[in-house]
């Protein structure tokens, strides 16, 4: 029997349930599986559309069924999850046939309980404003609830943008998005691009952040893409895009980028240095460094080299030689919860360690840049904790370097060399960007 998208995202949740391993990657590798390529996007958004909101789903799982989840079966729980987020989150599928497939589904895995599936999921409401409202005995566990955020996390949030601003970033990372492309311009123009893009069917757009960054709905496999294929574009996100976009390589200068796999931020220094120049691609991981080398072959990029490199270690021969170093330093990746929203499930005592890293990262950067150089320092979360403190903290140990403006997009405001972007803004991921300069 060919296998269905419901139980390949029951498999991916499982998977990273049981192992930690990333449910998006389970299910694609079982994509030669599923009976049609649609079907691989169905899995992928179950998948996502329940840890999007599990402890929603949950809450009303066991006020529903009078049990909690921790009394059904690992499988026969995820079964009644990704039933319950298609029944109330998707409207293309009607409830008898979202029933019955779950109870065959049922069946075949866990047949003891194929009854209590089918007993629990026929008292669903089918329609998600039937269901009872969350009242929780704070507004913090209230919003935890409602949009299925550890409650450490809304309290951290709260704590720094106040409550409309947190709701409004809770909901952005519930939301689907679209695939964010550069634009490669060495080979093409962005009006090309999206030209190419809209002829192979796909849903494009320009990006309110830069004409250099298109969003994309109805991808498929961006291998299938004729602009993909050719190099005309990569995947990067906007935010990303404007954090190399405020450091500004010049071109025929010098770029290390320190932590750069899979190499978004040396292809964009790259491609805005008009492929003149040296950008030294460094990354701990050599298998990751194999992403960084196709992409550059795929773009038809002359100036990037690699090399395994644990950032946090100094070299000699770095030392003040680099026109524009690049940190983009391991976090939290709180900012990129609508893209993969299994992290929010961290553990709070799992980020614990997470600045010391940070600033040991930084400061071998700040070895590495010239008198009059810049350091550009970047995250993809919004905590404070891994963001403003890691660099005010190096701008304490290291007076020869200053915070410099940069120009961004209006949305985003004014800055002072460092500014936090939320995913509420313009659709990008959550991101930090600090520039700074080193004194001559």
């Amino acid at each position: 029997m060919p296998l269905s998208a419901r139980e390949a995202a029951v498999n991916g949740l499982l998977a990273y349930r049981r192992r930690g391993a990333r449910p998006d990657m389970v299910i694609t590798s079982a994509a030669g599986e599923l009976p049609h390529p649609r079907d691989l996007a169905l899995a992928l958004r179950l998948c996502a559309g329940v840890l999007q909101n599990q402890l929603f789903i949950d809450w009303h799982l066991e006020r529903i069924s009078g049990r909690s989840t921790g009394y059904f079966e690992p499988i026969v729980l995820e079964i009644l999850r990704v039933s319950a987020y298609q029944l109330w989150f998707l409207e293309r599928v009607p409830a008898r046939a979202a029933v019955s497939e779950a109870v065959e589904i049922t069946k075949r895995r866990a047949p003891g309980a194929a009854g209590l599936v089918n007993a629990v999921l026929r008292k669903l409401p089918q329609n998600i404003n039937d269901l009872e409202k969350v009242r929780a005995d704070t507004r913090a566990t209230e919003l935890s609830i409602e949009y299925s955020h550890p409650r450490w996390i809304v309290e951290e949030l709260l704590g720094r943008f106040g409550a409309e601003r947190t709701e409004a970033v809770l909901r952005a990372d519930n939301e689907a998005r679209p695939v964010s492309l550069a634009v490669n311009t060495l080979k093409t123009t962005p009006r090309e691009a999206l030209d190419l893009l809209r002829e192979a069917g796909v849903t494009a757009e320009t990006s309110a952040v830069s004409g250099n960054i298109l969003l994309a709905a109805g991808t498929g496999s961006l291998e299938s893409l004729e602009a993909f294929r050719r190099g005309l574009v990569y995947v990067q996100d906007g935010a990303a895009w404007l954090a190399v976009k405020a450091a500004s390589p010049e071109r025929g200068s010098r770029v290390l980028d320190m932590c750069s796999a899979p190499g978004g931020k040396s292809f964009a220094a790259a491609i805005m240095m008009e492929n003149e120049g040296l950008v030294s691609s460094r990354d701990i991981s050599e298998k990751k460094l194999g992403l960084v080398e196709s992409g550059t072959r795929r773009l038809g990029i002359d100036i990037i080299e690699t090399a395994a490199s644990d950032g946090g270690l100094p070299r000699q021969e770095d030392r003040g030689a680099w026109d524009t170093v690049i940190c983009d330093a391991p976090c939290s990746g709180l900012g990129v919860m609508a893209k993969k929203p299994e992290i929010r499930y961290k553990k709070p005592e799992e980020l614990e360690r997470l600045p010391q890293v940070q600033l040991r990262i930084l400061a071998a950067a700040a070895e590495a840049v010239r008198p009059g150089g810049v350091l550009l320092y970047s995250t993809c979360t919004v905590r404070r904790q891994e963001n403003e403190d890691v660099a005010e903290e190096l701008l304490r140990q290291r007076p020869d370097f200053v915070p410099e403006s940069f120009t961004m997009p209006s949305a985003f405001g004014e800055n002072g060399g460092m500014v936090t972007i939320l995913p509420d803004t313009a659709g990008t991921d959550g991101f930090f960007i600090c520039k700074l300069r080193k004194r001559i």
